[in-house]
């Protein structure tokens, strides 16, 4: 026969209530017998029934056990404090950096222009000296970027300068060997050619007569 479902709730009959105290302490006192022996654990259980009889069971001494239980509920409720207190620090940190967050968007808005209407005059001044210190700041920058960026070029052009002139030592002198053999192999070609000119025209027959034109026939 299968047993059925126990309802946990307290039993209103005293002897029925008796019965099943009895039966379940003395399981509940094996059961922590065998977890001791099983498992090599220290176990100890205290039982008071309803009308204040004591029954116990311990592995170990009983006083033992329970200030090492002491011991260790005092380090739980010691560390729970802690991170009781960890928690609410955290709670307050994160409430004032909403605060902060949200005050540095209304300045954000109001640096930009907008939301300028509830200002004083006071704050509108402020405002104004932020941005002048802003746009000083910038052009600061700004200036510096420039500055760096003109030496950069400045020694890359003393780079490329250098690297030219190495390779003017290197092949400048080649070219012009080059050229003035090519000037030379000129002048010689038309020196060559005036006297061969010459030397022709010195061997033409030249007819020249003094006197009145003779008719020749």
């Amino acid at each position: 026969m299968v047993r059925g479902k126990i309802e946990m709730k307290r039993i209103e009959n005293a002897t029925s209530r008796q019965v099943t105290f009895s039966k379940r302490r003395n399981g509940l006192l094996k059961k922590a017998f065998e977890l001791s022996v099983l498992c090599d654990a220290q176990v100890s259980v205290i039982i008071f029934s309803q009308k204040g009889r004591l029954y116990e069971f311990s592995s170990s001494d009983m006083q033992d056990t329970i200030k090492r239980y002491h011991k260790h509920a005092k380090a739980g409720q010691t560390n729970k404090i802690e991170v009781e207190e960890y928690v609410e620090q955290l709670k307050h940190e994160s409430t004032a950096m909403a605060k902060k967050i949200e005050n540095l968007e209304a300045s954000q808005r109001k640096l930009l222009g907008h939301g300028l209407d509830s200002c004083s005059v006071e704050e509108l001044q402020e405002i104004t000296g932020q941005l002048e210190r802003s746009v000083r700041k910038i052009r600061e920058r700004k200036a510096h970027l420039f500055a760096e960026q003109m030496e950069q070029l400045r020694a890359k052009e003393r780079l490329l300068i250098e690297e030219n002139a190495k390779l003017s030592e290197e092949f400048g002198a080649q070219p012009r060997q080059l050229l003035l053999q090519q000037q030379l192999s000129v002048e010689e070609k038309g020196a060559v050619s005036y006297w061969s000119q010459s030397s022709l025209s010195s061997e033409v027959e030249t007819e020249l007569f003094i006197g009145p034109p003779v008719t020749r026939c």
